[in-house]
């Protein structure tokens, strides 16, 4: 996948997050529901972009009970976002699945299906990241099928 055709990827993503969010804005055409069915995913995504982009994840979900969630980010050399299952709480698990922080800040993490792959966002989650980065900690996608990164 080209550098372009993934930051779209990423940026439909983003847009999906801050659906599922509550957070999306006024005009334009809104996504389409989130499917209301379990997600089961075994997940393991490590890849460097062209850009220096970097992830590495790994996510386990079982009926839509997260199990092992470990997700670390870095936009090139200027910094890294981090995320351990045991920072977080699952408070939701259908349609989409929400995990809250334990911290009591406003940081969730969130995890839906779509046909093509299984997304993992974060919102409100500036802290867990090196300032001056977060605008670019964009989403991780996971292959439904195989569990490795999404390609589209």
């Amino acid at each position: 996948m080209t550098p372009a055709a993934r930051m779209r990827a990423r940026v439909c993503a983003v847009a999906a997050a801050l659906a599922v969010a509550g957070c999306a804005a006024g005009s334009g055409p809104r996504p389409a529901p989130i499917a209301d069915r379990a997600i089961d995913l075994t997940g393991r995504c490590a890849q460097t972009e062209e850009d220096g982009f970097r992830e590495e994840a790994r996510l386990v979900v079982r009926a839509s009970r997260v199990d092992e969630l470990s997700w670390r980010l870095w936009v090139g050399r200027r910094g890294t976002c981090g995320f351990e299952l045991a920072d977080f709480t699952q408070v939701r698990s259908r349609p989409s699945i929400e995990l809250a922080a334990r911290d009591g800040s406003a940081c969730k993490l969130m995890v839906w299906q779509e046909p093509r792959r299984v997304t993992l966002a974060h919102a409100g989650c500036e802290a867990r990241c090196t300032p001056g980065i977060y605008e670019e900690a964009w989403p991780v996608m996971f292959e439904p099928r195989d569990g490795g990164c999404a390609t589209r």
